[in-house]
């Protein structure tokens, strides 16, 4: 039996492209696939997602580039992050697009100027006229999910800098964009969290019709009955006030269910349990109501136990809970359902 599987619903995926495009009412899709896919498996998704109707893929490294470029000969495909010299020319070679935050625009490669808007990170400050090599426009939003007043000055930044060239691709919404700012979709929207069935806005994503992709699942490897005034777990942080059943679930930090979840739910048998004690490197404790047998089924993402619940938990945002999943085969299985 594995420590635990990791299940990609490349279905529910599927459906949430459709939802994104629904949202966006013509603007292109392009899936934001970088750190693999956010944990998810970027050529699995990345296929998928084109398959629904995405028109790009969007990275945020050359080496993640040309692994799909590898699995995708011609698809489309940007990286968003900083490109090294040396990397422009593998970029070139493989037909990438790069995006290209200072004043220095690579020659034979098509570029995506990059304004800062009002993120403060990566952009210029003012846009000049684009040279023969500059295919599209973006920039970034800072409060999609928080701000919206934030958001519309920025999105009415974007737009007012970038009238006068029109007819370049522009790009400035994200997953919160696309689905609540119709002024922030232009030609094309980058979607990374929503298209795996997340919620940008922290909440309950069905909310905006979205399905999570992934789930994770365990199962109880030992149970035991701790007497009245004795502990689990390092540190002594859970001590039974009364004789408790507990079970221990084979997962722990190494393998993504952060040391910080301690008093999320997961759910044993069908029932939400609390996960009780300090979460060790490959175990936590979870605390029950009666004794179950060794195997029962623990689910800690999906299948009602969501991702964000357990950000809020932790406060920290489901990108972080996601890309930090262990999917080594040697850790967990990992199946893909299409």
């Amino acid at each position: 039996m594995y420590r635990s599987e990791l299940t990609v619903d490349l279905a529910a995926l599927r459906r949430n492209v459709a939802t994104l495009l629904r949202a966006l009412a013509g603007s292109e899709l392009w899936a934001v696939v970088k750190a693999n896919a956010y944990g998810h498996g970027a050529a699995d998704v990345a296929g998928a997602a084109l398959g629904a109707g995405a028109t790009a893929l969007c990275v945020a490294t050359v080496p993640e580039a040309l692994a799909l470029r590898r699995e995708f000969p011609t698809a489309r495909i940007v990286v968003m992050g900083p490109a090294g010299s040396r990397e422009v020319a593998l970029a070139r070679d493989a037909r990438l697009e790069l995006v290209v935050s200072g004043d220095e625009v690579p020659a034979g490669v098509r570029v995506h100027l990059k304004l800062d808007t009002g993120m403060g990170r990566w952009g210029l400050s003012e846009l000049t006229a684009p040279s023969v090599e500059v295919v599209g426009l973006m920039s970034h939003l800072a409060t999609a999910d928080s701000d919206a007043g934030y958001a519309e000055w920025q999105i009415e930044r974007f737009r007012s800098a970038t009238a006068p060239y029109s007819h370049l691709t522009r790009h400035i919404a994200n997953s919160a964009g696309a689905l609540r700012y119709a002024t922030a979709r232009f030609d094309a929207a980058r979607c990374g969290i929503a298209m795996y069935g997340l919620s940008p806005f922290g909440t309950d994503p069905a909310e905006d019709g979205l399905e999570p992709v992934l789930s994770w699942t365990s199962h109880l490897a030992q149970v035991k009955l701790l007497p009245t005034g004795h502990s689990t777990g390092y540190g002594r942080r859970y001590v039974a006030e009364q004789d408790t059943w507990i079970g221990i679930v084979p997962v722990g930090y190494a393998d993504g269910f952060r040391r910080d979840l301690t008093g999320t739910q997961v759910r044993v048998g069908g029932e939400l349990r609390r996960v009780v004690g300090t979460i060790s490197m490959d175990a936590f404790a979870v605390e029950l109501d009666r004794e179950l047998p060794v195997g029962t089924p623990v689910v800690l993402v999906g299948r009602g136990v969501l991702a964000e619940e357990h950000a809020r938990v932790a406060g920290t945002i489901t990108y972080e809970l996601a890309t930090g999943i262990n999917s080594d085969p040697a850790r967990a299985r990992r199946v893909v359902v299409s």
